[in-house]
């Protein structure tokens, strides 16, 4: 089975990288202590903590081995060759909704730096997909859970990161 590519910046890879070693050396210490503490207490098959602990444990060596992968089979959006002609990875665009008139501005990223709250939104939401590719002026349609939401692209701004990807 093939791993999915990661498209990320360098930024993004940075903090995935970041919190891979978090979990390594400070998170798994910390697990590994409260089993050797919970087994401490005696009998372990009721043992409330060490059940907890257990479970953190498989919940972070999964996280683990998740950004493992992702580290491992990540692509950089670099710097240079995306412009303001186009939507494309890395870039920042504004948009107006024509239903109800309100605008946003949404910056285009893989998957796993994806932060709608923060105007961060993956190139494979909903948005994301109809807004790449788009120019400016025309109108898009993206087909949300709740319905088809036509936005129109008011401008596109090239970012420090262009659309070039880079194996890690």
């Amino acid at each position: 089975m093939t791993e999915k590519e990661t498209v990320v910046t360098e930024e993004g890879l940075r903090k995935l990288e970041a919190e891979l070693e978090e979990l390594k050396t400070v998170h798994r210490k910390e697990v590994n202590d409260r089993i050797r503490q919970a087994k401490e207490f005696g009998d372990i098959s009721e043992n409330a903590e060490y059940e907890d602990a257990k479970q953190e444990q498989a919940f972070i060596e999964g996280r683990i081995m998740k950004l493992e992968a992702m580290i491992r089979n990540a692509k950089i959006i670099h710097e240079g060759e995306g412009g303001a002609d186009e939507v494309h990875l890395g870039s920042t665009v504004k948009v107006r909704n024509l239903k109800t008139g309100s605008e946003n501005e949404y910056t285009i990223v893989g998957s796993a730096e994806s932060d709608p709250p923060n105007a961060k939104i993956s190139n494979e939401s909903p948005i994301g997909q109809a807004l790449v590719g788009s120019k400016p002026g025309q109108t898009v349609t993206a087909t949300a859970p709740s319905g088809d939401i036509q936005l129109r692209i008011i401008s596109i701004r090239a970012n420090r990161r262009g659309s070039k990807l880079k194996n890690k």
